[in-house]
């Protein structure tokens, strides 16, 4: 069987021993903090997150996208091999997504026997890893590169991101909460409620008083959104910066209130890359569902 390469970025946020076990060739992301550059580690190092949570502690790590010529190098590795379906990183995190399809274009010219399609998720963290493990399923099953293709390019509208955030400290730090509003919402205990609109930018869509309101609030989202509501039969994923007790609250609510999804819910670590921007505290829900507004 001509099984082609569907590969993506560290940004996924599932565990690099995940990723390489379904054999997903990655792309990984860096950050540069006190003058240093580090990569992201998808937890290959069992340290390196804590260490990355204590560092946040001190100081804001800045990021930057992946530029052409590092998929450049990526791409031509896995051309030699063959055909690719590479899923990006969403637009709406960051414009890496010109330098993938400017690489891709270039690879073209360059193996004009193989095929290389590039795909912008517009999705983030472990939503853009659920789209991913779909294509994998599909892949898996024999379907051809076209065919997943097609389906990841009308699929990306429909996974859904809800999350919130139970620690406003690093947002009034980042600058992307002003020092009035995070006291007074850590004073009232308010969780900003967020989600990723159809174009793949974080919106702030509610507020509520307290992590329980919260994960009560993305229930009924779920049960509004998804396919099938009360009755989703899809995966669930969840990921946390550094807040397993909220992440594992809100795993044993959705299983006890949507008993048709796929297996168990599962959790994963928020990596480098997004938790530079996000802080701690945070606790995401991804889903399939109708197509975001």
């Amino acid at each position: 069987m001509n099984r082609f390469i569907l590969s993506c970025e560290s940004t996924v946020d599932m565990p690099f021993s995940v990723v390489n076990s379904r054999d997903i060739p990655v792309l990984f992301y860096s950050y540069t903090a006190g003058g240093k550059e580090y990569e992201d580690d998808m937890e290959r190092d069992p340290n390196a997150l804590a260490e990355f949570y204590n560092l946040l502690k001190t100081e804001i790590p800045s990021t930057s996208q992946i530029n052409e010529h590092q998929y450049i190098d990526f791409f031509t590795g896995l051309l030699e091999k063959g055909d690719i379906l590479h899923i990006v990183f969403g637009s709406g995190m960051t414009k890496s997504v010109q330098g993938a399809e400017a690489a891709a274009q270039k690879m073209k010219e360059k193996f004009p026997e193989r095929k290389i399609i590039v795909i912008d998720s517009l999705c983030s963290s472990s939503g853009y890893g659920m789209l991913v493990d779909a294509a994998a399923d599909m892949r898996d099953e024999g379907k051809s590169i076209e065919e997943v293709a097609e389906w990841v390019d009308k699929a990306r509208h429909r996974v859904h991101h809800e999350f919130f955030s139970t620690d406003l400290k690093y947002f009034r730090r980042s600058g992307r909460m002003s020092g009035a509003a995070a006291t007074v919402a850590a004073v009232l205990n308010i969780c900003p409620i967020l989600k990723l609109d159809a174009a793949g930018k974080i919106i702030a869509y509610d507020k509520v008083r307290g992590k329980r309101n919260a994960i009560s609030y993305i229930l009924r989202e779920m049960a509004a959104h998804a396919e099938g509501g009360n009755n989703y039969s899809g995966k669930v994923f969840i990921c946390h910066s550094n807040t397993i007790d909220d992440a594992m609250d809100t795993k044993k609510a959705i299983e006890e209130r949507f008993k048709k999804i796929d297996g168990e819910v599962q959790i994963f670590n928020i990596g480098t890359i997004i938790a530079s921007h996000t802080g701690p505290g945070t606790v995401a829900v991804f889903f399939f569902g109708d197509e975001r507004e």
